[in-house]
């Protein structure tokens, strides 16, 4: 959910014990933990009944909030590194949108055999 990892929460449970003190930091963590399950179930509760009452439109309403993390999760490194390291051929390739036939970049062309033209790179 936070994305704590091992030596954050190390951090957190030593800074603990010295601002409550071994005393309270068992009771502290208890309460915590009380808290937060009390706040999931409230949300996952929350989230059955806009489902239930809501229905088909529901879905709709989370369509806007699945683009908006398509888009958070754009990160220009990784964009540039899927261009440059993917093998797959992009959906905006020429090739495979047709504008002129599939062959082995490396070949050289047959004699007589025009290269391959795309109006909409010129």
């Amino acid at each position: 959910m936070f994305g704590l990892s091992l030596e954050h929460l190390l951090v957190l449970l030593v800074a603990g014990l010295f601002v409550l003190g071994p005393e309270r930091l068992p009771e502290a963590a208890r309460w915590l933990a009380r808290t937060l399950t009390k706040a999931r179930e409230f949300a996952t509760g929350a989230q059955t009944q806009l489902r239930t009452e809501l229905g088909a439109e529901y879905q709709e309403l989370r369509k806007p909030l699945q683009d908006l993390r398509a888009l958070r999760s754009l990160d220009p490194r990784t964009a540039v590194g899927r261009y440059l390291f993917d093998d797959t051929p992009s959906p905006k390739n020429a090739e495979s949108s047709g504008a002129f036939p599939s062959r082995d970049a490396g070949a050289p062309l047959a004699a007589g055999e025009r290269a391959p033209f795309d109006p909409d790179a010129t």
